[in-house]
Formats: structure tokens, sequence, C-alpha cells
């Protein structure tokens, strides 16, 4: 089978920083005094000279590279002075930016690699003429201490196979969660605010809570669509604090605003869990690999509770003996719910493949395909981490499928891929 691979390439780039909130309160230092009161003091103590060298030094070194940089500094000090309470009517402007300014840090948030694409279609199809589709990718970013981050880059794909990003803005900014506790790291489920003069190309969503506190994962979206017509744009994600991990969704419908919530269940527990796009037969379904190996249906009645499902496909071919696993949403056709699969083989090399499954009933497995439709080869073997070819969601456009594709866990490419053929593999 053929498969059009655009030429474009995006690889990692250390280039691309943005301003972090620095949390030093959630790092202790073994006394009575939090770092956070320490630092505020300190700045509080110089002399109004002495503040305004200091931030004269820090604004010549990074105003330049962030977008209005010193609002920025004075947001950060704003949540500072609430938490510790703090009398701005007593703090010039100097020492408030000074403040703000030791509490934030720049950050290379794709320096290591850029991988694991999935898309969708764009929540605005304003204005496209037939036959094109403006989509929206998420791909994983990933910086220092190999911290991963959610990016977007928004396109359009035309029925021709043409692929045309918006171009990316020349500076980013990280979505803000409001009420975080600068003491504490956040538990639980927090809510993210994309700010209202950003693109979504240029929106970093990081890290917040301690159970994300070394990343997220490998986004899968979905555009999903409810009982009432309402349409709601979810994913799944793998969140990592270095030693454990558990699925979480993310939920939005304007992209403005995102809520990041902890699935539970024994099925959350594991990596690689992607929605249906739809409830089927009453219920919400999940395509999921809680054993490593093999991959299950799973089924509930609470988007954020899932339990150990039904076993439907294993490891059958060489290319994908030492495990199985989805490669993002199964896809609506006619014939049935297209799944798209990855497979590891001898030398841990991954492929992706793909299996058709009952459109009434997907626990029922109608063809798979024998042998892997996109696998590593040439250059695209090479990177970080090499033979590896990974997709965490593609989305019908027409008679085709256009792919997203991780490569090496370095860079991300894109292909088409005529769903006939595809579906006369199996």
């Amino acid at each position: 089978m053929e498969i059009f691979n655009h030429r474009l390439r995006l690889h990692a780039d250390p280039s691309r920083v943005v301003v972090r909130p620095f949390h030093l309160g959630w790092q202790s230092n073994g006394s009575g005094v939090s770092r956070s009161q320490r630092l505020i003091s300190e700045v509080l103590g110089m002399t109004e000279r002495e503040a305004s060298v200091q931030l004269e030094t820090v604004l010549k070194d990074f105003e330049a590279r962030h977008w209005q940089t010193r609002r920025v500094f004075m947001t950060r000090y704003d949540r500072i002075a609430a938490q510790h309470g703090l009398d701005g009517s007593t703090i010039g402007d100097v020492k408030r930016q000074l403040i703000g300014a030791y509490f934030c840090h720049e950050y290379s948030y794709a320096a290591a690699a850029l991988m694991n694409p999935s898309v969708v279609p764009h929540h605005d199809q304003t204005g496209m003429p037939k036959g094109s589709q403006r989509i929206l990718m998420s791909l994983r970013a990933v910086g220092e201490g190999h911290i991963s981050s959610v990016v977007f880059r928004e396109g359009i794909i035309t029925g021709r196979r043409e692929l045309k990003l918006a171009p990316e803005p020349p500076f980013a900014t990280a979505a803000d969660a409001e009420g975080i506790n600068e003491e504490q790291a956040p538990t639980g489920p927090v809510t993210v605010q994309r700010h209202r003069d950003s693109t979504l190309s240029g929106t970093v969503i990081f890290p917040i809570t301690d159970a994300q506190s070394k990343g997220l994962e490998d986004l899968r979206l979905v555009k999903f669509q409810h009982d009432n017509g309402d349409a709601e744009w979810l994913g799944t994600y793998t969140a990592y604090n270095g030693s454990t991990i558990q699925s979480e969704l993310l939920r939005t419908r304007d992209f403005r605003s995102f809520d990041l919530v902890p699935m539970t269940g024994t099925a959350a527990r594991n990596k690689g869990i992607a929605l249906f796009p739809r409830k089927v037969d009453g219920t919400y379904m999940a395509i999921g690999r809680q054993d490593g190996e093999n991959l299950y249906l799973l089924k509930t009645d609470d988007l954020t509770h899932w339990d150990d499902g039904e076993l439907i496909l294993k490891p059958d071919q060489p290319w994908e003996f030492v495990q199985i696993g989805n490669c993002g949403a199964p896809i609506e056709l006619d014939e049935g719910w297209l799944l798209l699969t990855h497979g590891v083989g001898a030398m841990r090399k991954y492929s992706i493949g793909a299996a058709l499954l009952d459109k009434n009933d997907p626990s029922k497995v109608i063809g798979r395909t024998n042998g892997p439709i996109l696998a590593a080869a040439d250059q695209d073997r090479e990177g970080y981490v090499p033979n590896v070819v990974y997709t965490c969601g593609a989305m019908r456009h027409g008679d085709m499928l256009f792919m997203p594709y991780g490569i090496a866990d370095s860079s991300v490419g894109f292909a088409f891929v005529d769903i006939k053929a595809l579906l006369a593999l199996m």
C-alpha cells in the first residue's frame, strides 16, 4: 500500500523559550522559614537603587526574548503577594517586578524533542473552502530534565494531500492556573487558562500538580460528540511524577480553558487509554492496555473512571510480538471503527498497523493488517530513541487518513493514507 509522506518535518528547537512560574516554595530548605519568604525579604531589604540595577539587568537579558515581560513579572508578583499578604501600597513598581522575576524562570520547552502528535478537526472551520479542513494538533514537547509538556499547532489540510501549518508566533506563553498554592504543589483536578492574547500555536501546557511533576505525556485528543449534540474536545494523557504514572483527562470546549482531571480505576493506572469519539450503545468506551502487552475494550458510565476491560487484540505478527498498543482514538467509518495500533518487534523496532472493529460491538475484531503500514526506515530511524514511529491520533479527511507521527522520539512527520487501500489490507 502506498503512503504519501509529506516533506514537512517538525524538529526540536532549543530557541523556543517561555517564562514559567518558579514555585520556589514547593522546595523545602529544612528551616522554619519558607524559601519564598526569605527571598521576598531579601528583595524588600534592597535599596531602591540596588533593586533598579538588578531589575535592569534582568530586563536586558530577557525582555526581548519574551512577550510582555514586565506584565508577566507583575502578574507573578500579584500571586506571590496574595499568598504572603504583602502590602502593595508600600512596595514600588521596581521591587514588585523584581520579586515577580525571582519567581519566574525561562524554560526551553522543546530543547530535547518534539514528538508523538495527535490531530483533530479544529473548533473553528469558518472560511474553509470545499475539500479543505482546519486542523489542530497536539504534540509532546520535551525540555530540560526530560520533562514533557503539551504544545499545539494549527493548520489546514486539503483534498490534494496538502498541509499548511500556521506559523508559530515569535513568543510562546504558558497556560496559567489561578489559585495555585505557592507553598505546596497542588493535587487533584486543576484548570489552566490560555492567555487572552496568545494564539493556540503559541501556548504551552506545563505540568502543575504533584502527580504531573515530571511530565504530561502523549496526549490523545478526540472531538467527542455528546448525546445532546454538543461537542467537547477530550484528551487522555499520562501524568508522570518520576516514579509512578496515572492516566488523566484533558477537557475543553473552546481551547481557552482546559480542565486537567485525574482518572481513577484499575485501567487508569496504566498508559495509553484512547477514547471513542461518542458513546457506543449508550456507554462510554475506550481502548486501553492495562497489562502492557495487549489491547482491551474498556467501558464506563463515568468518563473519569475506567476499570479493566475485555481483551480484544493480542500480538499476532513478528513485528508486534513484544507488545501492541493503540495509536489514538478509534476513527468511525461506514465499515466500522478504524483503530491504528503500534507494534514492537525485534530490536525494539516500532511499527504502525491497523485493525477494524465492529461498529455496534467494538469487542468484535473484523480484521487487522498482517504487516505494518508504516515502519521506521532510512533517516526516520535516527534520533533520541532510534527505530520508533508513533502516533497518538489520526483523523479522517474525505477518503484519506491524515496521520502525523513521531519519529525516533525526536521529530514529527506527516502522512496521508488512502482509507480504501488500508481496509483492503485487512
